[in-house]
């Protein structure tokens, strides 16, 4: 049994864990002389009870069919397994409890000194979108990784952000890597792989289970120096990563949002709880002690260098990052209905506003 095969072969013995087969590698050196130990050998390793002694013993007399053909399609895909023994394993993830024996990889593995995570909502609202794209540009223009989920909302403007900044990006996947998911995100898939690298403990083609997402957060974290949520309701699967952040000893922090939006309250309780705001980008590289530029990207954007008329500002001072609708926004200004309708499609136009569906308006994230 070749070596990539017995990796694989004794990962799928029922009752071997990864903390277990960590601790049976640290015994016996490699998985090929686990799957050669007799049965009272391995009984000798710390946790580890007949019968799955027994069944790590059966292994050993052939390469499982199911171990073939996950090789089969690993080989001919664009892909590769790195395992817990490759020097281009990622180091940061060696030191938390219960690291992967070895992962998926479609891409390029970089040092992972200078990783920060960004997550948080599937449905996020503008606002979000467009801070976690400026911070992630931001992060990627000063030599970061950012890495993220590759879900919807939060996650995909992380990557779209420091693809845009021309960083590198890694995406961390609750399915294997013969899955893209979301399908939307094929194209995105590519462009991660190209610029970073996609990366999934699940077998190659494993569909994205409910029960996937909890697993692969502790990666995320795991991989990464920082963990920044931004937009988490107070039941997110982001503050789950947050958790695995803080007991993994790495920093983290929370981008703050509206007090009258559900979508900020894990954030805010993030941030009551000791997880260091950000507003800007140098919040995060101080943090980490990476020397900040006070020229940074800040996250509200800045001045906006287009000319507007006294009315179409009049329009801007009442928007914010969060959409509103266009009677309420009507209700606020000084001008008539029908004024307030074509002043908005002119700052559309310009670029500086952006309608959602349900003719609700927020100032734009360009």
């Amino acid at each position: 049994m070749d070596s990539l095969a017995a990796w694989l072969a004794l990962k799928e013995v029922r009752g071997v864990g990864n903390r277990l087969f960590l601790q049976l590698i640290d015994h016996f050196g490699t998985p090929e002389n686990v799957l050669q130990a007799s049965v009272p050998e391995l009984l000798q390793v710390p946790g580890i009870r007949g019968p799955v002694a027994s069944q790590i013993a059966k292994q050993r007399r052939a390469v499982p069919d199911r171990v073939k053909q996950e090789l089969e399609r690993v080989r001919t895909s664009n892909c590769k397994i790195v395992t817990f023994a490759d020097n281009s394993y990622p180091s940061l993830l060696r030191r938390i409890p219960d690291p992967p024996p070895y992962l998926y990889v479609q891409g390029t593995l970089f040092g992972d000194t200078a990783n920060v995570a960004v997550v948080g909502s599937r449905n996020a609202t503008t606002y979000g979108m467009a801070t976690t794209e400026r911070l992630c540009t931001a992060l990627a223009a000063r030599g970061i990784t950012v890495v993220s989920g590759m879900a919807k909302g939060i996650d995909t403007a992380a990557h779209q952000g420091a693809l845009g900044g021309g960083g590198a990006t890694l995406a961390v996947l609750g399915c294997g890597l013969g899955t893209v998911y979301p399908a939307e995100n094929r194209k995105l898939f590519q462009q991660i792989a190209e610029h970073g690298a996609v990366i999934s403990e699940f077998p190659f083609s494993a569909g994205p289970d409910a029960h996937h997402f909890p697993i692969r957060n502790r990666i995320i974290s795991g991989i990464s120096v920082g963990t920044v949520i931004v937009e988490a309701t107070r039941k997110s699967g982001s503050l789950i990563t947050a958790r695995l952040a803080a007991d993994q000893g790495r920093e983290v922090f929370a981008v703050p949002g509206s007090v009258a939006s559900f979508k900020s309250m894990g954030t805010h309780k993030l941030i009551k709880e000791g997880a260091k705001l950000v507003e800007h980008v140098d919040d995060i590289l101080e943090e980490l002690n990476i020397e900040p530029e006070r020229s940074s990207v800040e996250l509200d954007g800045g001045h906006n260098p287009v000319p507007v008329t006294w009315e179409e500002q009049k329009i801007l001072d009442e928007l914010t990052p969060y959409p509103i609708h266009i009677d309420s926004l009507a209700r606020q200004v000084p001008l008539p209905p029908g004024k307030v309708s074509s002043l908005l499609l002119q700052l559309e136009l310009k670029g500086l506003v952006q309608q959602s569906p349900g003719k609700r308006f927020a100032k734009s994230d360009r």
